[in-house]
């Protein structure tokens, strides 16, 4: 029976960390794009610059789409997959210890980049669904709304703020 108890406890223990990746990753997500992406990135010579003089300054010319992410082998595209599989092999040491949470780390990091390129080739889609990052974009200030696949930490930490521009230029 102590046994079955341990296996039990082991396998819930387990089963938290999904969630916990899930608002680990939320949490990175916002932080990098905030601290590093916008404040190292605003650097013209800084290895994050594609982020701000490339990514910015297109979405905002073309009313949110970025046609980079039309073939995303190169330019920025390419640079935010490199940079999202080195966090990835950075947390690689995790999978000994809570290989749920790695797993499920992975996953948002994927996930986070499909979203992230669909609502860049999609902007009427990510108006509705991803507001806040369309408000990143857009709004008269880019230096809120850091979240990219959720507005939760912008939320709790004051950072969201919303802008009502409609898309007017390109349509789907």
């Amino acid at each position: 029976m102590t046994e079955f108890l341990l296996f039990i406890a082991i396998a819930a223990f387990h089963l938290i960390t999904i969630p916990l990746a899930t608002v680990y990753g939320m949490f990175m997500e916002w932080c990098l794009h905030r601290y590093v992406l916008h404040n190292l990135g605003s650097k013209k010579g800084s290895i994050w610059s594609f982020h701000w003089h490339q990514h910015h300054k297109i979405s905002r010319r073309d009313d949110f789409y970025d046609y980079d992410y039309e073939d995303d082998l190169t330019g920025a595209p390419l640079r935010e997959k490199i940079s999202l599989f080195l966090l990835s092999l950075v947390h690689l040491p995790l999978i000994i210890y809570v290989p749920f949470f790695y797993i499920a780390l992975v996953y948002h990091s994927v996930r986070y980049y499909r979203v992230h390129r669909y609502a860049h080739l999609h902007p009427i889609w990510a108006k509705v669904h991803l507001r806040w990052h369309y408000d990143h974009h857009m709004g008269k200030d880019q230096n809120c709304n850091w979240g990219v696949t959720s507005d939760i930490f912008d939320k709790l930490f004051g950072t969201r703020k919303e802008y009502t521009q409609p898309v007017t230029r390109r349509t789907e």
